[in-house]
């Protein structure tokens, strides 16, 4: 066929064929600040986190699918007029505040208020999820400069090699006359030795280290804080008064158990430090104290004397006071072994919530599982998870024959339900010694090892002493 035919031809058929809508294009990517998605993030999520519509977080990136999204992926955050930048994800430390944060990252208060919706500044919860907007590859502040009584900008700016004029603007002061004694001030410059953490607490405070943030029902808290030396530490979490440990003459660390059934929120943390010249700094912040998100086990039927209000009341304090008893030496040193001939299998695990039921009676307790409970029958060795003393030794109407060793630091651990009590008060046990057999006593529903760890008064996870090493 003619090749001029063959074109014509095919012209006319385009001709005649329907005419298909155009796609749009978007050549110019809309403006404004940028958000990385995190593993766990939604979309719907992320769009009520910056006060926004799902269909316009979706109309700003084309997103066609709400759930087709993935972690590293770049999201544009509309509504944001003057914003710009990375908007990066950060846990707000312990002795971080709006105005500590502000200096730091060089961002206007008015404008992190804005983003996080923060009304008042009392809301800067140790723990929260904060987003900071920051530029490509920006590094915040991290020297810190303390003004004390007494001393001008001028000599601080010296001492730290900077000059009032740099010091005043990087921290928005109005002037050298605005500058507060004792308050905290950054400069450019790499942190000096010790001030591993550029927190906005008090100059005796150079670093303080939560481990983790936000806290957890039923998880060890360290407290890990570096000061001054000949500076004394104490404290307060929630209601327990905490007891610190010197490592060194700079160095000291706190353990803490938060209880199970804490209701999540907001919970005070005060630390004060008792300086040699007889002065004392103070700081305190709220914490958030966030679910472990712990199942419910099915009903249990026991005996009815188990679940009396006197009985468990009176046992409940006898242990409390046992295991409050702060023992300056640690004997344990590094992880903690399984007690269980069986070291991973369990029956039921530690925080589970309980109802049990009085046998024949309508009686009822709710309480929650405090400690683990390992597969293996009557008669199987129970060995020290980590060196300690044995502090109890007894029969006890709900734990039946217990055994409870102080191990140091606050932290104990209990066997519950044993056939009979093979150790004594005062003895000192290493890791892996047997300490007993596992039997069915107090109340149980059949021969079991209840293994519980105690932390400055109250029961904790016991996997994560099998899993971290402490402190």
């Amino acid at each position: 066929m003619n090749k001029k035919i063959i074109l014509l031809m095919a012209a006319l058929l385009l001709t005649f064929l329907p005419a298909q809508p155009a796609l749009a294009q978007n050549a110019t990517p809309p403006n404004g600040p940028v958000y990385i998605i995190q593993l766990g993030d939604s979309l719907s999520g992320i769009a009520a986190r910056f006060n926004i519509s799902l269909a316009d977080l979706m109309n700003a990136n084309s997103i066609a699918d709400a759930n087709n999204i993935a972690a590293g992926q770049k999201l544009i955050i509309p509504g944001l007029q003057g914003i710009n930048g990375i908007l990066a994800t950060a846990t707000l430390k312990y002795g971080e505040t709006i105005q500590n944060i502000s200096r730091r990252y060089q961002i206007p208060v008015n404008l992190l208020q804005k983003i996080n919706h923060i009304t008042s500044p009392s809301e800067m919860y140790a723990g929260i999820s904060l987003i900071v907007p920051q530029a490509e590859n920006a590094q915040p502040l991290s020297r810190r400069v303390e003004v004390p009584a007494g001393q001008s900008l001028m000599e601080s700016a010296m001492l730290v090699g900077s000059d009032p004029y740099t010091l005043t603007a990087l921290n928005n002061l109005t002037g050298a006359w605005a500058v507060m004694p004792g308050d905290v001030y950054y400069t450019p410059g790499s942190a000096a030795q010790g001030a591993s953490d550029a927190n906005g607490m008090p100059p005796t405070f150079a670093s303080v280290e939560i481990d983790a943030l936000p806290l957890t029902q039923g998880r060890t808290v360290k407290i890990d804080i570096t000061t001054q030396p000949g500076v004394i530490l104490t404290g307060m979490l929630v209601d327990k008064p905490l007891h610190f440990a010197t490592l060194d003459e700079t160095h000291a660390v706190a353990l803490q158990g938060i209880h199970a059934m804490l209701e999540p929120g907001p919970y005070p943390l005060s630390l004060q430090a008792n300086l040699p010249d007889g002065s004392q700094q103070f700081f305190e912040q709220m914490v958030v104290v966030q679910s472990g998100s712990y199942p419910d086990d099915p009903i249990l039927l026991v005996e009815p004397a188990t679940i009396d209000p006197v009985t468990t009341e009176t046992e409940v304090k006898q242990i409390e006071a046992i295991t409050a008893i702060f023992t300056a030496a640690r004997y344990w040193d590094g992880i903690f072994q399984s007690p269980a001939y069986f070291t991973d299998c369990f029956t039921s695990r530690y925080g589970n919530r309980r109802e049990y039921i009085g046998q024949g009676t309508e009686q009822k307790y709710y309480s929650f599982h405090t400690g683990l409970d390992f597969c293996g029958g009557e008669g199987l060795p129970i060995a020290a998870p980590a060196a300690g003393v044995i502090v109890f030794a007894g029969p006890l109407t709900i734990r039946g024959n217990a055994v409870i060793i102080d191990h140091g630091w606050g932290v104990y651990s209990g066997f519950w339900h044993q056939p009979a009590i093979e150790v004594q008060v005062g003895q000192s046990v290493q890791k892996g010694d047997v300490i007993g057999k596992v039997g069915g006593t107090g109340r149980v529903t059949g021969a079991h090892l209840h293994w519980e760890v105690w932390v400055n008064g109250i029961q904790v996870n016991p996997l994560d002493w099998l899993e971290t090493v402490y402190p």
